[in-house]
């Protein structure tokens, strides 16, 4: 598999989102999660995405953290060389909603947790997950920067984030700004301009729910019919068609899909060699 560079890495052009293993509201079949997770490190995949948020309820916090360090303990490939990639700062009160936690503190509290529940002494890449209205944006990034210059993570990312929080987390990083993590699919393409400012900056736009969402990825061919189209022409699932086109988007973007079963991340993964033509990407509309 093709890699694309992220920070001082380069990560398969293909990462795996492991979201929908823990927020079904019910415990994940832990034997199938990590099979799916095995499934993906066998075919190439080097970026696995989580967050200490993805849980099935407020009591099980890093559920998801716990549950990729467990498929990476167990895997028989070299770990050393899988990126784990973890967010911080969106919580899950006890009345199973989401919420958000900005400030400094929470976000390096966060941090110490998440580091427990991945059984590492750096983690790779940290997120902050989604930007808080009542902190102002520069003293979360500052925390950030400075859990970077203490060496708990080795490399620095933020998530939601608008072009002008980009350039703000950018200048606050020191230019040390590795990944911006977005909603970004054929429903939502909204998020144009913040692919456009990652390439010019050099940064890697990591798209969230890039199938449109675990309800709706399986939808993708009627929802959206030049997808289906193409797809038929290729003898191939509109999910992979879907993905190759975000990653004709730009060369710094690196779709995670979410999985819960090995066909499915094995079929995501198939679309880092399916080149689509300038025809079918003018058809797709990009």
């Amino acid at each position: 598999m093709n890699t694309r560079p992220l920070g001082q890495t380069a990560v398969s052009s293909i990462g795996l989102g492991a979201m929908p293993m823990s927020v079904a509201g019910h415990m994940p079949d832990e034997a199938q999660s990590i099979r799916t997770i095995h499934a993906a490190l066998d075919a190439g995949v080097t970026l696995i995405d989580t967050a200490d948020a993805y849980t099935p309820s407020s009591d099980e916090v890093g559920h998801n953290e716990r549950l990729v360090a467990k498929a990476l303990a167990s895997w028989g490939g070299d770990g050393d060389a899988v990126l784990v990639a973890t967010k911080g700062g969106h919580t899950r009160p006890p009345d199973g909603g989401w919420a958000v936690d900005g400030r400094p503190s929470y976000l390096v509290e966060a941090c110490e947790r998440s580091l427990k529940a991945l059984g590492v002494e750096a983690i790779g890449l940290y997120q902050h997950h989604r930007p808080d209205p009542a902190v102002p944006y520069e003293e979360t990034i500052g925390a950030l920067r400075d859990l970077l210059d203490a060496g708990k993570i080795r490399m620095a990312g933020i998530s939601n984030a608008n072009p002008r929080q980009i350039r703000i987390a950018y200048d606050i990083l020191g230019g040390r700004l590795a990944s911006v993590q977005n909603q970004y699919s054929p429903a939502f393409r909204s998020s144009e301009p913040e692919v456009d400012l990652c390439e010019e900056l050099g940064v890697a736009f990591l798209p969230w729910s890039p199938l449109g969402g675990i309800s709706a990825a399986g939808r993708l061919g009627g929802a959206h019919e030049g997808f289906a189209r193409v797809a038929e022409q290729r003898g191939v699932s509109p999910q992979r068609v879907c993905l190759a086109w975000e990653l004709a988007r730009s060369p710094v973007v690196v779709p995670i899909p979410g999985a819960s079963r090995p066909e499915s991340i094995l079929d995501s993964v198939a679309a880092a060699d399916l080149v689509l033509t300038s025809e079918e990407l003018a058809a797709l509309g990009g």
